[in-house]
């Protein structure tokens, strides 16, 4: 019996045209396996709404056609459902699919989609926002508010307004609580990594894993500026963790106490909170093809 099977394509994420993209997975997608529909996201939230009717309808997949963002809107809508998610690539970092071994390709990403092949993965949870890859807060946090002002918005121009940023960005003080331990941290930026990169092949927490239902905390100290790029390439070549500025705490229930208003990001979409942010993991609560 053929699955139904929604393809949600964000038409601008990544810069890249989506236009021939139907046409493209027809070419590629399992007519045996599958009976396929598109559908083009009109505006934020909007992949979030078409993926909890698709799932409410019963359908088997929900692809997100996009970025981390639109992963991010399917994925939320489809957790405590009975529908698997898919993931074309389609953003600038890609780091769940990176982490999840999905072709970058479109070509390869729907060839994989044929196996039909599944894993549950966990949803980690800041305040009320679930996210599947990283949150964070503190630069990197700052960086996504920035980040998504940019008309190009690809790799290079991530890092060059990294650079920029980084000059005049200071620290914060931190209360945090993690598994009921208290720890007081001076912090550049503290992501909370459920996979273990940003994207891009970009490693803040080497060791973490999508199915373990724990959150690597990762605490970025204060560091000299002259670093800032060797503290870039550690990430790249898996050894952040070796710094002394990095440390990792791994839990399963983090509180962090800050002095003003913290900004967050919830896998790259920036978003503003209060002084308290509460992370919490839901196991293996999400299907998703790889």
């Amino acid at each position: 019996m053929k699955k139904n099977i929604l393809f949600v394509i964000n038409p601008i994420s990544g810069g890249k045209n989506k236009r021939n993209f139907p046409s493209l997975a027809k070419q590629h997608l399992d007519t045996h396996v599958y009976n396929a529909d598109f559908i083009s996201t009109a505006y934020a939230g909007h992949a979030y709404e078409l993926a909890r009717k698709a799932a409410g309808e019963g359908a088997d997949v929900v692809v997100a056609v996009g970025g981390d963002g639109t992963i991010n809107e399917v994925g939320t809508a489809l957790v405590g459902t009975g529908t698997k998610m898919g993931i074309i690539p389609c953003g600038s970092g890609n780091g769940l699919a990176r982490s999840l071994g999905i072709p970058l390709t479109w070509k390869g990403a729907l060839m994989r989609l044929n196996g039909f092949r599944s894993r549950l993965i966990d949803t980690g949870i800041l305040n009320e926002h679930r996210f599947f890859n990283m949150a964070g807060t503190g630069f990197d946090a700052h960086i996504s508010s920035e980040f998504a002002s940019l008309k190009g918005r690809g790799f290079g121009g991530y890092v060059k307004k990294a650079f920029t940023e980084v000059l005049n960005y200071q620290p914060g003080h931190y209360k945090l609580t993690i598994d009921g331990e208290v720890y007081e941290r001076e912090a550049f930026m503290i992501s909370f990594a459920n996979s273990s990169q940003y994207g891009n092949n970009a490693y803040i927490a080497p060791r973490a894993l999508l199915d373990d239902g724990i959150i690597d905390v990762c605490i970025v100290k204060p560091f000299p500026l002259y670093l800032f790029i060797s503290m870039g390439l550690r990430m790249f070549a898996k050894t952040s963790e070796q710094s002394r500025y990095v440390e990792i705490i791994k839990g399963r229930s983090v509180r962090i106490e800050s002095v003003t208003n913290a900004l967050v990001h919830i896998d790259g979409e920036a978003k503003e909170t209060g002084k308290e942010i509460f992370i919490s993991v839901d196991p293996l609560s999400l299907s998703v093809l790889y």
